[in-house]
């Protein structure tokens, strides 16, 4: 088993293993402070020359269409598997990706271009409202405003609230918030459903945070994106006529981090406490 982390969203991942992982095996190594503890696990599968197949998985043991940052470490792990020397297609639930290895601590990937422009919400819960913009990028995103202070954002408070509402159906939402910097900067904190918390980075939230921008003409490309975790993305590419990019790609931060041998003391999964509501 391997982990590895992408700005900090970090992940598990199995080469080829013999059988998928079950559910309650996930959720168990996933978990944090008793086990290995991860954002997701993924499974890889080789699927021709350069071309890879992804599987994978909330920390809760649900299935994701599309992670971009698991994405962009499964790209880090096929080269360190030897697999490929090149670029590499990433196969996922959302469709093929190509990628490629930058240098030791950066992976590109290029980015499909836009089907849907991101609309405007407002879901309310006990009678205020929670104005944002939403829009699909492989993952469901509900996207905040935020004119002053990231930091003060209230993500514990808004994010379970937000994720589940009705207005985005059985499926939820992942939620992020938005300070707009300049036209060539952003920031972002996001809480992602499966994870049920906030996370240090979310490839796909960025992705929609800038599509947003762009789409709101409050964005121009180059645009770098800051993260909780403290890394930096960087978003290439170039608008058509529609408003929307045609051609883009996110470059940021992949690396292994280790190898590990998980032992069975990783699958115990402790009891509620009796006062957890």
């Amino acid at each position: 088993m391997y982990r590895l982390s992408g700005g900090g969203n970090d992940f598990l991942a199995l080469a080829e293993p013999a059988a998928p992982p079950s559910r309650a095996d996930i959720r168990a190594w996933c978990r944090r402070g008793v086990s290995l503890g991860a954002d997701g696990l993924f499974t890889l599968e080789r699927n021709g020359a350069d071309r890879v197949r992804m599987t994978y998985w909330n920390g809760d043991g649900s299935d994701a269409d599309l992670c971009l940052n698991g994405t962009r470490c499964a790209a880090r792990l096929v080269h360190h598997l030897g697999w490929s020397t090149g670029e590499v297609v990433v196969e996922t639930g959302a469709g093929p990706f190509r990628t490629r290895i930058v240098d030791d601590q950066n992976v590109a990937i290029e980015l499909p271009a836009p089907t849907e422009t991101p609309v405007v919400r407002i879901p309310s819960w006990q009678g205020e409202g929670f104005p944002g913009r939403f829009v699909v990028t492989g993952v469901p995103h509900f996207l905040r405003p935020v004119a002053g202070d990231l930091g003060a954002a209230p993500v514990t408070l808004e994010g379970p609230i937000l994720r589940r509402h009705p207005d985005f159906g059985i499926p939820g939402t992942n939620v992020d918030w938005v300070r707009t910097v300049s036209p060539h900067q952003l920031e972002i904190r996001t809480f992602e459903r499966g994870v049920e918390g906030e996370t240090l980075a979310c490839g796909s939230g960025v992705m929609a945070a800038t599509l947003a921008g762009i789409a709101a003409g409050e964005l121009v490309f180059p645009v770098e994106v800051l993260t909780a975790g403290g890394f930096r993305f960087r978003l290439d590419g170039t608008v058509g006529p529609s408003g929307l990019p045609v051609a883009w790609s996110l470059t940021g931060d992949a690396r292994l981090v280790a190898v590990v041998t998980p032992e069975p003391g990783a699958l115990a999964v402790p009891s509620p406490a009796r006062w957890t509501p």
